[in-house]
């Protein structure tokens, strides 16, 4: 929960940042690089930026491509629609990842994901429908976080390819590699790169540490050890940290029927997590 709620706080840094989305971005990854870089060494020692397969590396770039996509799409959303709405579409990632195992991977269609892509669009449709208001620029900005949401399932579905690597390592090679698409992103946004203050340098600083840092690093080293259920409860902390410092923060309050939905979207999204680990057992049990 701690992981996931670290990486809610994300979407104000990004609001309070003066430079462009992707140079955001940019100095999230490559901010955290150093701390990686030293917990690496410190966990896994001789084992420290080694890959078992040499291949692995050139998924981790593509995954890291991916991401950075993603995060780029994400943090341009919140330029245009509401952090609520941004943050629980890009949340819609689970749906995709069963979809897309549905769709390429041949994975038979469960009555859990049915209901789940229901309620899940359902909540989004209702959201964006009851918004306070409803502009081009807003359903623009929600267009993005839903196309962030599909690159991140991208991701994480590459990124499961990798299960038999030290988490901490694909961590590192994700977020360099990210760092560095992102870099390319960001000449081609702004000439602005540099923070104007200390103080938007420490906003960047806290960001990197917390955000990629921190939420990356308590999600990797907890998941494994918790329920399915558990699990997918704990990681619906960030769109619920993310909406309630929104409203706090930006007053971007949601009136009660886009709570409503909100609640809608979030058990939909609950299902489909189920759904994954579902999936995941019984690929377990297949390759056994």
């Amino acid at each position: 929960m701690l992981g996931a709620g670290l990486i809610g706080l994300a979407p104000l840094f990004v609001r309070w940042s003066e430079l462009s989305p992707s140079w955001t971005l940019f100095y999230r990854m490559f901010l955290a690089l150093p701390f990686l870089v030293a917990i690496n060494i410190y966990f896994n020692r001789s084992n420290a930026f080694r890959l078992k397969n040499k291949k692995n590396l050139m998924l981790s770039f593509i995954a890291a491509f991916a991401f950075a996509c993603d995060m780029s799409a994400w943090h341009w959303s919140l330029q245009f629609t509401s952090v609520a709405n941004s943050t629980i579409m890009v949340n819609t990632a689970p749906i995709y990842m069963v979809l897309i195992g549905v769709l390429i991977f041949k994975e038979p269609i469960s009555r859990q994901f049915i209901i789940s892509f229901a309620l899940t669009y359902v909540g989004v449709i209702g959201l964006v429908y009851f918004s306070n208001s409803i502009t081009e620029s807003g359903l623009f900005g929600d267009l993005l976080a839903l196309a962030a949401a599909l690159l991140y399932a991208t991701y994480l579905l590459i990124i499961s390819r990798l299960g038999t690597e030290s988490s901490i390592n694909i961590i590192f090679y994700t977020t360099f590699f990210t760092a560095l698409f992102s870099l390319i992103f960001a000449l081609f946004e702004s000439r602005d790169f540099l923070p104007s203050s200390l103080d938007q340098f420490y906003n960047l600083l806290i960001m990197a540490i917390l955000c990629q840092l921190g939420g990356q690093f308590f999600i990797t080293f907890s998941l494994p050890k918790l329920t399915a259920s558990f699990g997918s409860i704990g990681l619906l902390m960030q769109p619920i940290i993310a909406t309630i410092f929104g409203a706090l923060v930006f007053y971007e309050f949601l009136n009660f029927t886009q709570l409503g939905f909100v609640m809608i979207a979030l058990i939909g999204i609950y299902f489909a997590r189920l759904e994954i680990s579902s999936q995941k057992e019984r690929t377990v049990e297949i390759q056994n």
